[in-house]
């Protein structure tokens, strides 16, 4: 009996192989992928990363959106373990956006593959899930976990919020670019399953504008000469100006540096609004003026990339943010990924369905539906955009994980503001900026 046992154990292994032989990606890589923007991407808050993307404008001359990437079908194409068990997930991508569709597209496909599982999701407007996270997972709640950038992962480890999960991604980090896998990391624990790359670059319509850019003095003239250029009114997009003239968040021992290339900047910045460059404290409508032609370039992220190519097709092109008279534009570049919830009852099976959305077909269906820039160093990427994204990414100013980061967001954004719309001396405000972060992180 024992034998008969494993002879029709070894069949069925043998008919187990045969099926995933057969099963594979049938993703169709367009040429114009359809997103974060988180990611969501997203608007700055208190920690932000990039704002939502919004869905493009039904009323334009654009051409079509292609048809969305179908994720790979059901049958083994996805690496890593099974999920088992309840998985409750939460995003921030925006309704009817590209990476909303991708990641639908996804889920149904894990549910598939994992019949054993029970997979809830959820959207959560990118100005609400840390919070929302960090308040329900404080009172012991919460989903098991979330996909965002690596925003506020610092502070939520600090809270002791999130679960690490080093022994569980054993194997399954060769692949990845060591730039994201160290985004997950504080004080050397990983704390996420890495999914993609963020950072801004200019992104420019190539009808109306032939060459971009390539420094602050040539963008000024530019916008002298009727270039109309849409800036997101916040800290996290304009940290590649703060850089550029040569200032940096954090020094080594957590105290401010943005002083005086803070100032610096902000002044540059006042002279582009005084040129014509508008300023919006709104990601929509700033998504909306570029992508309705009333505006020819635009900061942003490449979540926005599969949006924008729904309005302008071809037209969308991408190069690095103009370098400043001291540095390249420095950009901060952060890490997507699956956080897990301390809380979680499954911490197991929340781990094997972050591991099924970042497997290399998954990852594909993002690259070439969402326009993300992926954590795993062997996909391809043939779109010039996305490789854009990728290559600001690879350069840019990763974003610290330290707890004075915290401090940063509110004071800065405030200082943003106050240049922009009150008149701030941008000198002064670089000062109190300083002074006010400093204080709140007792330095």
């Amino acid at each position: 009996m024992h034998r008969m046992l494993k002879l029709l154990g070894a069949i069925a292994l043998m008919a187990l192989l045969l099926a995933a032989c057969g099963g594979g990606t049938t993703a169709n890589p367009t040429a114009a992928p359809a997103a974060p923007e988180p990611t969501k991407a997203p608007e700055a808050t208190a920690a932000p990363a990039a704002p939502e993307p919004t869905k493009a404008p039904e009323a334009t001359a654009a051409p079509a959106a292609p048809e969305p990437t179908k994720a790979p079908e059901a049958g083994g194409a996805m690496a890593g373990p099974k999920v088992t068990g309840e998985v409750t997930l939460w995003h921030a991508y925006g309704a009817g956006s590209a990476e909303e569709s991708a990641i639908n597209a996804l889920i149904e496909n894990a549910k598939k593959d994992n019949p054993d599982a029970k997979i809830t999701v959820l959207e959560v407007p990118f100005d609400q899930i840390y919070n929302k996270f960090e308040t329900e997972a404080a009172a012991g709640g919460g989903p098991d976990m979330f996909i965002a950038p690596n925003d506020s992962l610092g502070k939520e480890v600090r809270a002791d919020l999130l679960a690490p999960i080093d022994d569980k991604m054993a194997g399954h980090l060769d692949n990845l670019l060591p730039v994201a896998v160290d985004g997950c990391k504080v004080d050397g624990k990983l704390y996420c399953v890495p999914e993609s790359l963020k950072a801004v670059a200019l992104f420019y319509n190539s009808s109306t504008v032939k060459a971009a850019p390539k420094t602050t003095d040539e963008l000024l003239a530019a916008v002298k000469g009727g270039l109309k250029l849409a800036i997101n009114q916040n800290a996290y997009h304009n940290v590649p100006f703060f850089v550029g003239f040569g200032g940096k968040i954090v020094d080594d021992a957590g105290k401010c540096a943005l002083d005086p290339a803070f100032g610096e900047a902000m002044a540059y910045l006042k002279q582009l609004k005084d040129a014509g460059a508008q300023f919006y404290t709104d990601g929509g409508k700033a998504n909306d003026a570029f992508q309705t032609g009333k505006a020819d370039a635009i900061i942003n992220g490449p979540w926005a990339t599969g949006d924008y190519k729904k309005s302008l097709g071809d037209k969308v092109a991408v190069a690095p943010v103009p370098a400043g008279p001291k540095n390249p534009a420095g950009p901060l570049t952060g890490t997507d990924g699956f956080y897990i919830n301390v809380n979680s009852k499954n911490v197991d099976g929340a781990v094997a369905l972050g591991l099924y959305l970042t497997s290399p077909a998954s990852m594909k269906v993002y690259v070439d539906q969402a326009g993300h820039v992926p954590a795993d160093k062997t996909i391809q990427i043939s779109d010039p955009v996305t490789k854009g994204f990728a290559d600001a990414a690879a350069t840019g100013y990763p974003r610290p994980q330290v707890k004075e980061l915290d401090n940063f967001w509110g004071n800065f954004g405030d200082a943003v503001n106050n240049v922009i719309e009150k008149g701030t001396d941008p000198a002064q405000a670089s000062k109190d900026g300083c002074a006010a972060m400093d204080k709140a992180n007792g330095k």
